[in-house]
């Protein structure tokens, strides 16, 4: 799928270029919505000092992805006394919305600003303004378009997500366990060109094995219904069908519908992507069979410590890759038990700059 391609492309560049520290800021301290934590001026846990308050502007909490990773910017801000400002935007589509939500925001006294784009470029010109003032920007889950950055001087401090070709690639493994006889399968996606979802399906298309066949890609705008009514239309079109992969939870349960709807639970295996309780639970039920889980709220917390770390005038990795597990039934019990954080254990490096 080109577009698919394309996102996929623009991931890769942006990784580099993260990585090459071509879009780090520099991170001295510098100078309406939900208010989480109190205080201008906190001590982390461990003693480093930071001061300045807080701006997190986030997907719209439409998708319980994104109120996850809200709970966990709250849930940190309390624990470290930070002052932390949320805005989301009104829908997981809402692009200028979000743009003017960012814009009103960076007007203000904010002295770090933690920002989960829609789209690779719907922020750039807030990112902009703000790196103009050399002000901090941690960038979390769905990453800024590194070229459109580039050319606009928006610098980025960190980035912090799922490595979301590497998710996709477990999901396609997993498939190929699940059908290791093989069979043709379906993708759905999510908008059409959209970094996050391209990159996971190019991700699941090189982990399946040679017998499971990629017979269909569909975009369904992270929307259960809307997933739902494309998945229904796939199985007409292709009465041979083993397997759906879906580059979101909420458009997994949607495909489990469908396959409840045609009898053929069980028969049609779904992996999604995200970790949300609803899905683990449909694993549980038998709906899903496994969901590759990243974990909203570690994010969302982390992003808040690496705003710390940057007004406390540590220097911070260009990319962090947050906590990923592959959940089927066999864990999907610890899964649950552990949430809304990972059962395993993992690295989170901005809580060593803050001791």
């Amino acid at each position: 799928m080109a577009s698919a391609m394309a996102s996929a492309r623009t991931s890769r560049r942006l990784a580099t270029a993260l990585c090459a520290g071509g879009l780090v800021a520099g991170l001295a301290a510098c100078g309406g919505g939900d208010a989480a934590g109190t205080g201008s001026g906190s001590t982390a846990a461990g003693g480093a000092a930071t001061t300045g308050k807080i701006a997190a502007v986030i997907k719209g909490l439409d998708n319980p992805f994104f109120q996850t990773m809200e709970s966990g910017i709250k849930t940190q801000a309390g624990t470290s006394k930070a002052e932390v400002t949320i805005q989301a935007a009104a829908a997981i589509t809402d692009t200028s919305g979000q743009a003017d939500k960012l814009s009103g925001l960076a007007g203000q006294d904010y002295k770090c600003f933690v920002i989960n784009p829609i789209s690779g470029t719907n922020l750039i010109q807030g990112v902009a303004q703000l790196s103009a003032k050399n002000v901090p920007i941690v960038n979390i889950d769905s990453p800024i378009d590194a070229a459109a950055a580039e050319a606009a001087s928006a610098k980025i401090a960190t980035y912090i997500g799922t490595d979301n070709v590497e998710a996709g690639t477990m999901a396609g493994k997993t498939m190929g366990e699940l059908l290791p006889s093989g069979g043709d399968v379906a993708l759905v996606g999510g908008i059409a060109g959209d970094v996050t979802s391209g990159a996971r399906l190019e991700g699941f298309q090189k982990g399946i094995p040679a017998g499971v066949k990629v017979v269909q890609t569909v975009a369904a705008d992270w929307d259960r219904q809307t997933a739902l009514t494309k998945a229904t239309d796939i199985m007409r079109a292709q009465p041979n069908l083993k397997g759906f992969f879906a580059a979101n939870d909420d458009m997994g349960l949607g495909i489990s519908r469908a396959i409840a709807n045609a009898g053929k639970t069980g028969q049609i295996k779904v992996i999604s992507v995200d970790g949300n309780k609803d899905a683990f639970e449909a694993i549980k039920a038998g709906g899903v069979d496994a969901v590759v889980a990243q974990y909203p709220y570690v994010i969302g917390a982390m992003g808040v410590e690496a705003c710390q770390a940057a007004m406390a005038g540590k220097t911070l990795p260009a990319n962090v890759k947050a906590p990923v597990q592959v959940v089927t039934k066999d864990n999907v019990d610890q899964a649950l038990s552990a949430a809304p954080k990972p059962g395993e254990s993992y690295d989170d490096p901005f809580a060593a700059l803050l001791k």
